[in-house]
């Protein structure tokens, strides 16, 4: 059955509800959805669980005019199917819950597995929200667990980690006819956001005031450069900005961007918010620059909040 679902993370109950209703129709051996509206279908009744995890909801589609079709109403043809969310992770519960089936009937899980497939909610707000939440909360812990994000058909042993930063920058309103009499937050900012673009678009020279994240790409300055070379260097990036002004007449007293930092090996979430503190622009403005990281406090569709730091760490197998 083709069900319709316009918008990102429009109505997480009914895929999460369409789910489990074909997860019945396969003839799981048994099918949960838990508080946080994570739904959970077990086939096997062996002693190792092995997870087969893709998250349902999807991010916006931004500027709808940069499309050449609709992403709500997609399309197909006779090679592939596109639309917002196909690949990022619609089409990872279908193969999952279909993957289950097929080993079952093939006798793949018999008395020793037991395939635990799950479609998981806020995953693109807060990465491992719903995994944290199953394994405290819903006391299931897999013996192993295979995301099934898009790899490009390869088997990957690691991903890099990611956090997001806030970065806040006090200023003075006043009259826009006489701003030499206040204090331009946004100004400030600017200034800023140069230092946050270089860290990311710059080399590692010794002549560089701000040395570029591919640093940890080098021994010198890594430890863990063979495996930060392996997944690949950190990036930085703005992706919101806010302001406040009295009005379109007037000064702004305040200016506050989003980072999203990708983080290789070797980076913590300690390094990366003192990275962006010892910028020469958030110097300069001392304590008027506030640098710290976001809390992920949102309910999910069925109401449940689960507060967490927006931390994600890099983790890599040998």
């Amino acid at each position: 059955d083709i069900v319709k679902f316009p918008g990102e993370s429009c109505d997480e109950k009914a895929h999460i509800d369409r789910i489990a209703q074909e997860m019945r129709k396969l003839d799981f051996d048994k099918v949960e959805i838990d508080p946080m509206g994570n739904v959970l279908g077990y086939m096997g009744t062996g002693k190792t669980l092995i997870g087969f995890d893709a998250h349902i909801d999807t991010v916006g589609i931004g500027n709808k005019n940069n499309w050449n079709f609709d992403p709500y109403e997609g399309y197909e043809n006779d090679t592939e199917i596109g639309g917002r969310g196909v690949s990022d992770q619609c089409g990872g519960i279908v193969s999952a819950v279909y993957g289950a089936k097929i080993m079952k009937d093939l006798g793949l899980l018999s008395d020793k597995y037991t395939v635990l497939v799950t479609g998981t909610v806020q995953e693109e707000d807060c990465d491992g929200l719903c995994w944290q939440y199953i394994i405290n909360e819903d006391k299931v812990r897999p013996d192993f667990v295979v995301s099934t994000e898009p790899t490009d058909g390869g088997i990957y042993r690691g991903q890099r980690g990611r956090m997001e930063i806030r970065v806040d920058v006090k200023g003075v309103s006043c009259h826009g006819s006489a701003p030499e009499r206040g204090d331009n937050a946004i100004y400030k900012m600017a200034d800023i956001l140069q230092d946050v673009r270089a860290l990311n678009e710059n080399d590692a020279a010794d002549d560089k005031e701000v040395k570029g994240l591919v640093k940890m790409l080098d021994e010198k300055y890594n430890p863990e450069y063979k495996e930060a070379n392996f997944l690949g260097r950190g990036t930085v990036t703005v992706s919101e900005i806010f302001f406040t002004s009295p009005s379109r007449c007037a000064v702004a007293d305040s200016c506050s961007v989003s980072l999203d930092r990708r983080m290789t090996a070797g980076e913590t979430w300690e390094s990366c918010l003192d990275e962006i503190r010892a910028l020469p622009a958030v110097q300069k403005y001392g304590d008027d620059v506030k640098v710290s990281m976001y809390e992920y406090s949102r309910p999910s569709y069925k109401g449940l909040t689960y507060p967490i730091e927006c931390y994600f760490p890099t983790w890599v197998i040998p």
